[in-house]
């Protein structure tokens, strides 16, 4: 994760999902993303323009410039992309429908240190 994390970002994104490392996804869906918040996957998740406008700049800035994440992935999700399919193919299907999961989306219930932007697969505990 980068430094300086914009507090609404941690606040506002944070309050449905982990707040993702913006180098998770490209530049592109980030964009998308960020025009869309009335329908975020279903959700209003509106914020004020100015925090649009901050929040927006900070993901575009440390947004996913490497290889795997070039590519722009289905609807923009993180666990649609293909690293993601990649990274997770040994994981039954059934363990993200878990109760103390809820989905792949949910990266800090497996991953301890997602938090900080580290995904080490050294560091995975997944709930029953």
């Amino acid at each position: 994760m980068p430094t300086q994390v914009p507090t609404v970002y941690k606040q506002e994104c944070a309050a449905c999902h982990m707040a993702y490392p913006p180098g998770m996804l490209p530049a592109p869906s980030w964009r998308r993303i960020m025009t869309g918040l009335d329908r975020h996957y279903g959700t209003d998740a509106s914020l004020e323009p100015a925090q649009v406008q901050q929040v927006s700049a900070w993901l575009l800035a440390n947004a996913g410039t490497y290889k795997r994440v070039r590519e722009e992935p289905p609807e923009d999700r993180i666990t649609r992309s293909a690293w993601f399919a990649r990274k997770h193919r040994e994981v039954d299907p059934a363990v993200w429908k878990r109760v103390s999961i809820k989905s792949a989306a949910q990266c800090s219930t497996c991953h301890t240190q997602a938090e900080q932007g580290n995904f080490d697969e050294h560091q995975v505990r997944i709930p029953r």
